[in-house]
């Protein structure tokens, strides 16, 4: 079908959609047509509206405090299957009966009976949400996904193969899902949603938290899904690269309003106007050590895999005011080792020491004198994070965390550690009194960010700090890094995919492959040696530019 045909065939019309939350507005009279099969690419800065929109298209949560959400189907009169528009007239697949033209708004309580059908039709893949049964394997996930659309029992099996080949899985079909790392959930996340075949996916920064070989795989599979299948796909992004490669029509979100629509290399060059001429990373002396790592090792017997090295010999060291990086592409082991140096996971082998003062605690001893006394003095910030969603962000930040302050003086902290996070200082104490859900994805992330940083830990540990912001999110999270690191000689670990990230923060990083480091030295040097499919940038002349 050409892009013609399907332009003649919408699929959804948003017509004066407006979105309040506490009388604030996040989406305000939006207008815009999705046709069926295209790849819609959303672009905008944390809290532009780009997932309150992505869930009131789907369906979900609070309904909108303006406007109308049409879906153009066809539909039954016979046993009421739903289908696209451009199906009318032709025989139903269930009864064989001619599909009719059917216009429903979503939001209108009176079509509440169809919304649950009309959600079938369509997918969702959310940002940092796994959503997979931990506890079964790779394939129940899948089969699970196929038994809630009803699929035939004896064509499961087959079926839930072909979904995770197509995924490029099949080698960990027999795995727990818990077991698995980040960039392989999201895989099986996705295969879950193929299997509901859905006429329209909406996909929330699904590749944000990947690494560059793992996003191409995930992007790969979208892009193959929606021209096998005329499958639409809304898309968003933080990455302006995403959006061109994926989309064939872009919309920039700016303060909830439309401010440019078209096509995407038109739409990403209106948003990326005054991000040039970013300043070159700054540097440092680095202080004294702080963390020093022997042969570090952690192994465990998997019935599927047999023994498993997921850290392998591991030895560094980190000075005290250093930002320092840990790279590689998923499953490397940079999650286990981080949660090693954590002391949430307790190593197999090596050591592992950590300067308090003027002492020097064992991480590998358990106790609270060894383990327990240093766990208090380093913060973890995981990519799949979570907040109280029932307290406002001050509780999230000083009661909900046993943080006891009187209460001047935890607004002053909670305020000073928001601007340490990100927020800019004028809209801090606006944000003390919101609740997560007021929140953007990347406002809620920072705030997770400040929940660390407020317990003034000596260590800070942050596993893919930037997986689901935008460029100038980005460029506010790392300039609250380095300003932590020059005002207060904060030290950093992060673990991160994102290689135009490390490149402009990070002082010295290690390569891992295999659990093991394989490189470690300055930024330039690691970046410089490694291989462009490995490095997923281009470094020259102190710039990068993301990839996929």
């Amino acid at each position: 079908m050409n892009h013609e045909d399907i332009m003649k065939s919408p699929f959804i019309t948003v017509r004066d959609l407006s979105m309040s939350y506490s009388g604030k507005k996040v989406l305000d009279t939006l207008n815009f047509t999705i046709p069926e099969g295209e790849i819609l690419g959303i672009i905008g800065r944390s809290g532009a509206g780009k997932s309150v929109l992505m869930h009131l298209l789907r369906g979900i949560e609070d309904p909108p405090t303006g406007g109308s959400i049409l879906y153009h189907l066809s539909s039954c009169p016979g046993c009421g299957h739903l289908g696209p528009r451009s199906l009318s007239g032709t025989p139903c697949p269930a009864c064989g009966q001619s599909l009719e033209p059917l216009d429903v708004d979503l939001w209108d309580p009176k079509n509440e009976p169809l919304k649950g059908r009309i959600m079938r039709l369509t997918a969702i893949m959310f940002q940092r949400t796994f959503a997979l049964y931990g506890d079964d394997r790779v394939i129940e996930n899948v089969m699970r996904a196929l038994d809630d659309v009803g699929y035939p029992n004896d064509g499961a099996v087959s079926r839930a193969a072909d979904l995770l080949d197509q995924v490029r899985l099949s080698h960990r079909m027999m795995h727990i899902a818990r077991d698995l790392s980040g960039g392989e959930k999201q895989r099986v996340v996705l295969a879950r949603q193929l299997a509901k075949e859905p006429c329209l996916l909406f996909a929330d920064e699904p590749t944000g938290t990947l690494d560059p070989d793992t996003a191409r795989i995930v992007h790969t599979t979208l892009l193959s899904s929606s021209e096998s299948r005329n499958m639409g796909i809304v898309v968003t992004s933080h990455f302006s690269q995403v959006i061109e490669d994926m989309a064939t029509r872009a919309m920039l979100l700016e303060e909830g309003r439309i401010e440019k629509i078209g096509s995407p290399k038109e739409v990403i060059a209106h948003f990326l106007r005054g991000m040039e001429g970013e300043e070159v990373r700054e540097t440092t002396d680095r202080g004294e050590e702080i963390l020093i790592s022997r042969d570090i090792a952690k192994r465990y017997m998997s019935p599927d895999r047999g023994l498993i090295r997921a850290v392998n010999g591991v030895s560094f060291e980190v000075h005290r005011r250093e930002i320092f990086g840990l790279i590689g592409r998923s499953g490397a082991g940079k999650t286990t080792l981080s949660r090693i140096i954590a002391g949430i996971i307790e190593p197999t082998g090596g050591e592992m020491d950590f300067r308090i003062g003027d002492e020097w605690v064992d991480m590998t001893k358990p106790g609270i004198d060894q383990r327990g006394r240093a766990k208090s003095y380093i913060g973890l910030l995981h990519q799949e994070y979570d907040l109280y969603p029932h307290r406002t962000v001050l509780d999230n930040l000083t009661d909900a965390i046993g943080l006891e302050f009187p209460k001047e003086l935890a607004v002053r902290k909670a305020l000073i550690t928001l601007t340490m996070a990100g927020f800019p200082s004028e809209t801090s104490r606006d944000v003390l009194m919101k609740y997560p859900d007021q929140l953007s994805e990347g406002e809620r992330h920072r705030v997770a960010l400040a929940q660390v940083l407020i317990r003034e830990p000596s260590l800070v540990i942050l596993d893919e700090p930037t997986g689901t912001m935008d460029p100038l999110t980005k460029r506010d999270v790392k300039h609250s890094i380095l300003n932590a690191r020059r005002e207060m000689d904060q030290t950093f670990i992060i673990v991160s995919h994102d290689m135009e990230f490390v490149n402009e923060v990070c002082d010295r990083i290690a390569w891992m492959k295999g659990g093991k480091i394989v490189d470690m030295g300055t930024t330039a040097e690691v970046l410089g040696s490694m291989p462009p499919e490995d490095r997923g940038i281009q470094v020259s002349a102190g710039q990068s530019t993301p990839a996929l």
